[in-house]
């Protein structure tokens, strides 16, 4: 018998943007359907990222900070690219 989730061909996570990175795409969320086994990487390619990670932004999913850009994104997940922090 054949798992169900061996069928699925696609996942839809949320992409959150925070500060000015949410000022550049001129909205603060967007639900997104990538294929099944989409990397973090593939991610930041297809949503033209890199220059946001370059300048110091932090890529989170489900909470948890990235700096593994192999990591698979697992469907319902939510992932959000945050500005550099600065604190006191």
């Amino acid at each position: 018998m054949e798992d169900i989730d061996d069928n699925i061909k696609s996942i839809k996570i949320k992409i959150l943007f925070f500060g000015y990175i949410s000022e550049s795409f001129g909205l603060r969320s967007i639900d997104a359907v990538l294929e099944k086994g989409t990397t973090i990487n593939q991610l930041i390619k297809r949503f033209q990222l890199s220059d946001f990670l370059k300048s110091g932004s932090k890529i989170s999913v489900n909470d948890i900070f990235c700096e593994d850009l192999d990591v698979i994104i697992l469907d319902s997940s939510e992932v959000a690219i945050l500005p550099p922090f600065s604190g006191g």
